[in-house]
């Protein structure tokens, strides 16, 4: 902690790992208040993305949207590390490009934490898992948040893993075209009867309160529940993998006059 006692907070995003798995879209401000939200102040923010030179040169359009993406980090707060494509040939002819990001992230991270209390790795890099574990060992607590595609052996060694998806508003929503003015919440059943045919869907009301404080009826929680019947659940789920903290759902939530949050239309996210 600093001399305030605020929280050190770093935060690495490899930027085109998130893109490509599920995280195209996030909003960069809600990510910085979501690793800020224990008292945190930010004194690290990196973001690593790739700029494809000779694309820039071809695609004035390309070129504009990247430029102006990277100014929007940079008015979050966040230092734009730009990483440029580099393009090979393999054997068969084929051109490939690479902007491999892992190398200065990890580095970064690890010459930097020494100045830091608590780092949140923004990627679902399996290569990332000594860097972790390297980091925890400086005395960092390490939060890791992904969307898809995220390595087990990640997600085990972090302090803490976070879905992306569970986030409130830090990505789009995908019923965002049908909602009608309904509320949308993302979760995961943590609780199914299969002889009653019901369970429970527990999902983040906002970025402020403990993750690791589970039961929503404490005030400090992140979190709040709702009652799902099976009948709300996709017609193609087996419902035999139910509760399962891995599928993450999305759903409408009704306030039902005596009965608490009920969630309706659900459909899965991520298998």
């Amino acid at each position: 902690m600093d001399k305030t006692g605020y929280l050190r907070v770093g935060i690495y995003v490899d930027v085109s790992n998130i893109a490509h798995n599920g995280g195209y879209g996030m909003q960069y401000d809600v990510l910085r208040a979501f690793a800020c939200r224990n008292d945190g102040v930010a004194v690290r923010l990196n973001a690593y993305v790739a700029y494809d030179e000779e694309l820039a040169q071809l695609n004035l359009e390309y070129k504009k949207k990247a430029k102006s993406f990277h100014s929007i980090l940079r008015d979050f707060g966040y230092k734009v590390i730009v990483k440029t494509v580099k393009w090979y040939t393999d054997e068969q002819g084929n051109r490939y490009g690479k902007s491999n990001a892992d190398l200065d992230m990890a580095v970064d991270a690890l010459m930097q934490s020494e100045r830091l209390d608590y780092v949140l790795l923004v990627s679902g890099d399996g290569d990332f898992v000594q860097v972790v574990r390297a980091l925890q060992n400086r005395g960092c607590r390490v939060e890791v948040l992904a969307f898809n595609n995220v390595s087990n052996d990640l997600k085990n060694e972090a302090d803490v893993f976070t879905s992306g998806y569970l986030v409130p508003d830090l990505s789009p929503i995908e019923m965002h075209d049908v909602t009608n003015g309904k509320k949308i919440a993302r979760g995961v059943c943590y609780s199914y009867n299969h002889e009653k045919g019901y369970g429970f869907l527990r999902f983040m009301k906002d970025v402020v309160g403990g993750l690791w404080i589970t039961d929503s009826r404490k005030s400090e929680s992140a979190y709040q529940t709702a009652f799902a019947h099976n009948s709300q659940f996709p017609e193609n789920l087996d419902l035999n993998r139910l509760p399962n903290r891995e599928m993450v759902f999305e759903f409408e939530l009704k306030d039902v006059e005596g009965k608490g949050l009920q969630a309706e239309k659900i459909i899965l996210l991520e298998k």
